[in-house]
């Protein structure tokens, strides 16, 4: 269910059972292990055969998109444009629906794809551990699991409420437990690098989603999709800076 619902890679089948709402989120981040996993496969693939740089950075720039189906990147442009456009509160969420393309949410795309671009540049150019790509993945998706578990929602999103349904203390620990296993685990598998970029990410994601949830009074998906995307932007720019 949470690969149906979080990706758009194609599955043999696709089960849904209402009864296993409550899983969706805590098993979100073992969804950033298969869609990292993927992303440093091609990183490798790519260095390996010597394409060119340019090429191959924007093809790991764009591919974490194309495997989400743009549903991450959706939320941060929906965010962008109702947080910047700095109107009253139930004017933001009326532009956080609107379902049409507006100034602000196209200039931070444009800034996203700079940045990303120039940070995935950056970590090829340089030769850092593309295993770091992974460990970026997971430690995103945890930390927005617990957002969406642990803060109140929007009233009016009706995706968070619904998969905060029946959850239990003990989904909580399991998403904390992975987080802490991705910060241990980064620095003897990919270095200070890994370790750097981890934090990096929990930094980057505590950020946006303070900044955003105080905007809104609440959490719902296109924040966290909003937060998930700015995180893993500082994951990949402290990557790219770190030497």
């Amino acid at each position: 269910m949470s690969l149906g619902m979080f990706t758009a890679i194609p599955l043999p089948r696709h089960i849904w059972d209402d009864s296993c709402l409550n899983l969706v989120l805590p098993c979100f981040p073992l969804v950033g292990v298969l869609l990292g996993a993927i992303w440093w496969g091609f990183a490798e693939l790519l260095v390996s055969s010597g394409i060119h740089v340019v090429l191959a950075a924007a093809v790991l720039t764009v591919l974490p998109f194309l495997l989400t189906g743009f549903l991450h990147l959706d939320g941060y442009m929906d965010t962008s444009d109702a947080v910047l456009s700095r109107r009253p509160l139930e004017d933001k969420l009326r532009i956080l629906k609107d379902p049409h393309l507006g100034a602000f949410s196209a200039i931070m795309l444009a800034v996203l794809f700079v940045l990303q671009f120039s940070a995935v540049y950056a970590v090829i150019d340089g030769k850092k551990t593309l295993t770091t790509l992974v460990f970026i993945t997971v430690m995103s998706r945890c930390c927005a699991s617990m957002s969406l578990l642990g803060l109140s929602a929007m009233a009016q999103s009706g995706y968070a409420n619904m998969l905060k349904q029946h959850v239990r203390v003990s989904h909580k620990v399991f998403v904390l437990a992975l987080a802490a296993a991705t910060l241990v685990a980064s620095y003897p598998l990919a270095g200070l690098c890994g370790l750097v970029a981890v934090i990096s990410v929990v930094l980057g994601f505590a950020c946006a989603m303070a900044y955003s949830y105080k905007e809104f009074k609440g959490v719902s998906g296109d924040l966290a999709g909003f937060s998930l995307v700015i995180s893993e932007t500082c994951g990949l720019t402290a990557l790219g800076v770190i030497q």
